[in-house]
């Protein structure tokens, strides 16, 4: 990878995205070598995916150049390349570029898209865990109502233009928020020649409520909002099978649908060569003790949604969310120096800060840890955090404008096929497909 050697301890982190770039800052012009790799040379802030996917931002405004973060970075390197394999007997992992030695090694790999097995579902849904992916359903949604208003077959333009979002967390319900805004206020406007009207955004939950981690309160408040915006939510509604033209349920539900964005669900991004014993395998989550320290090893940390960090208060390790993966990167920074320096670490505590999730114009719910609250105000302060969060002033004065330019015009100028998406026909893959 053409390292160069080094008297000082060097640390290995896989992957640029929240736990990583904390870690990454906190290191920053310590006595340490840091190599930080990722198979992106950006960092992408992966809350506003959806605003990308439905053209309200371009994909520039929410990725960062990993290298701008780490220029000024003393014994710093960052190399882009995919890590196939640890070889923790040898100390090193094993990657697409080449091979590398380790003093401490951070997995900070964040997160995929799980599909609970079901290989149909894969093939033929979306997933939006990435800026390509979130292209893709961009172009997907636009090219689906140019091919719509070609169309006079009733039921393929229905199929055409009905959207089945699977899965009503904080993604789905954001997701199908944006694409009632666009069909109120924009496609009938670019669409003149379709009907509208008869376009459907179906939200499927297999639970008995929506945005079921927050707030009873925020549920309801959300699933309202939606319902104000001709959203059609279906509850304790599970998804058995798509075929690329057919959405089965465990119920007698059945969509006609080319469109199915699945957001059901996550699992952790593993690397091969860890320990059996030191993963959850449902969740492909890897589990580490109070100091982020994976299970049966000393040199080996994991942070952010690919660590589950098991506890009285999180039975089930912290939520794969952007601020547990700061707070862990953060933190483990301090204490791989504490543990070079042979001093006591520091045990990781969550500090919930709370959650929110945006409907759409003037519509958002927040649930802090001792209120909760829905509305504009709650779209202002959703608004405020994100524009914060965002790595750059560039980036927050680009999504800033554009929020503006949005909200004043109410219009999304990003609906533009730059790369074209074009799913195959469900009868032209092979079974070893995936």
């Amino acid at each position: 990878m053409n390292i160069p050697n080094s008297t000082l301890p060097r640390i290995v982190i896989i992957g640029g995205g929240f736990a990583g770039i904390a870690l990454a800052k906190e290191l920053k012009n310590k006595q340490v070598q840091v190599v930080l790799l990722d198979k992106h040379n950006y960092h992408t802030f992966q809350p506003l995916l959806y605003q990308v996917a439905t053209g309200g931002l371009e994909a520039g405004s929410i990725a960062y150049p990993i290298r701008k973060v780490i220029q000024e970075y003393d014994n710093f390197y960052f190399r882009l390349t995919n890590v196939q394999e640890i070889d923790t007997k040898n100390k090193k992992i094993i990657t697409e570029i080449g091979e590398l030695s380790y003093d401490y090694l951070v997995m900070a790999t964040g997160s995929k898209t799980n599909y609970f097995g079901n290989k149909d579902i894969k093939r033929y849904s979306m997933a939006m865990k990435t800026i390509p992916q979130s292209l893709n359903i961009r172009s997907l949604i636009l090219e689906n109502f140019e091919q719509a208003v070609l169309t006079t077959d009733t039921a393929e333009q229905n199929s055409l233009i009905n959207f089945v979002l699977v899965g009503g967390g904080p993604t789905g319900v954001e997701l199908a928020g944006a694409l009632a805004e666009m069909k109120k206020a924009i496609l009938q406007k670019d669409y003149p020649d379709l009907d509208i009207a008869k376009m459907e955004i179906n939200l499927i939950q297999s639970g008995d409520r929506i945005l079921n981690t927050m707030s009873e309160k925020s549920s309801a408040a959300a699933e309202k909002f939606l319902e104000s915006l001709g959203v059609k939510i279906w509850k304790n509604v599970r998804v058995t099978n798509y075929d690329g033209r057919t959405i089965t349920t465990n119920s007698d539900l059945i969509f006609e649908t080319a469109t199915v964005i699945w957001t059901a669900g996550v699992q952790g991004a593993l690397v091969a060569g860890l320990d059996a014993n030191s993963l959850v395998e449902r969740v492909e989550r890897i589990r580490v003790n109070e100091f982020s320290q994976v299970k049966g090893y000393d040199d080996i940390f994991a942070v952010g949604d690919i660590a589950s960090m098991e506890s009285t208060a999180y039975p089930q390790g912290h939520p794969m969310m952007a601020q547990p993966a700061l707070q862990q990167g953060e933190l483990l920074g301090q204490n791989i120096i504490k543990l070079i320096q042979k001093k006591k670490m520091i045990p990781f505590e969550y500090n919930d800060k709370g959650s929110m999730a945006t409907i759409g114009r003037n519509k958002a719910v927040v649930d802090l840890p001792k209120y909760h609250f829905n509305g504009v105000f709650a779209w202002f302060v959703w608004m405020f955090v994100h524009l914060f969060s965002l790595i750059g002033f560039k980036n927050k004065a680009v999504v800033f404008l554009n929020w503006v330019y949005n909200y004043i015009r109410f219009d999304r100028e990003g609906r533009l096929i730059i790369r074209p998406f074009k799913k195959k026909s469900f009868t032209t893959f092979t079974s070893d497909e995936v």
